[in-house]
């Protein structure tokens, strides 16, 4: 499993930079991370957006020019609220999947967040998981025919519990293009163990978000759905990276991503997670 990070390191900076920053603290790998329909302050001056209708080979120049290879695209949609044209869904989605088809990008990460409307979080369970499940209908079909897999990470109250992430997967006929990308962070924080979540879904895990969080965050557990960052290294906080990593250990996911700020913390948790899998070889060796 290859640790890479999100391209988005340091705050209002534009992806060229984000690249070079990824470079210094030598990792080899960065997904990206944020995109758009378009618009010239969100993508070219504030921040490190890629435009969903951009020719896709000008990214892979970009990342090729710092040596960097693209794990993933991140598709975070907004998969409970009503559709909409200002609303990230669907459609997105289909765009995120067709750039990384044609840059042979094998993982494109979609989740649906709390739901930014009234009428989202007035929804049961079950029309959640309708709703949820319609709007990837289409995409999941488009991924099969692109030779990609769409990954559904924890992020929502519907995504941050197994249940969940089932029921989503059975509404889908349990397409074997629709996959999981687990967040330990995320789904830690919506009240499930990352740990049981890991094997639970082994088989179809086809990325890994790393996050650790810290004490004072355990009040929050089950009342937020997911955070973008942590503030802490991996093994400094109380979420079971090493069960996470033992239960994943072997089981062929090229790809993670380490969500967490600050260049100390990023080289620590780079370090720790090499840590843990020096120690799972040598324990294989022993056997």
């Amino acid at each position: 499993m290859r640790i890479g990070c999100f391209a988005l390191v340091d705050a209002f900076q534009t992806l060229d930079h984000q690249l070079a920053r990824i470079q210094e603290m030598g990792f080899d790998c960065a997904d990206i991370t944020d995109n758009h329909p378009g618009g010239l302050l969100g993508g070219d001056i504030f921040d490190a957006a890629v435009s969903l209708d951009c020719n896709p080979f000008d990214i892979k120049r970009l990342f090729d020019q710092y040596g960097l290879t693209i794990s993933s695209v991140a598709a975070h949609a907004h998969l409970l609220d009503p559709t909409h044209p200002a609303r990230y869904g669907t459609s997105e989605v289909m765009k995120a999947l067709k750039l990384a088809g044609m840059l042979g990008i094998e993982h494109v990460i979609t989740t649906e967040h709390s739901g930014s409307t009234a009428w989202a979080r007035n929804l049961t369970y079950e029309q959640r998981v309708f709703t949820i499940a319609e709007k990837l209908f289409e995409p999941v079909r488009l991924a099969a025919d692109l030779g990609v897999k769409l990954l559904f990470e924890p992020h929502g109250p519907v995504s941050d519990t197994i249940q969940g992430i089932k029921d989503v997967r059975a509404a889908l006929d349990d397409h074997p293009s629709f996959g999981v990308c687990l967040d330990t962070g995320n789904s830690w924080l919506g009240g499930a163990d990352p740990v049981a979540m890991a094997h639970e879904f082994r088989d179809i895990i086809g990325h890994v978000h790393w996050k650790d969080l810290p004490a004072e965050m355990e009040s929050s557990r089950g009342k937020l759905t997911g955070c973008g960052f942590s503030s802490i290294a991996l093994g400094e906080g109380v979420i079971d990276i090493a069960g996470v990593f033992s239960a994943l250990h072997g089981a062929g996911i090229p790809y993670s991503t380490l969500e967490i700020a600050g260049a100390d913390n990023l080289m620590a948790s780079a370090a720790y997670l090499a840590g843990l899998e020096e120690r799972a070889l040598d324990a294989a060796g022993s056997t």
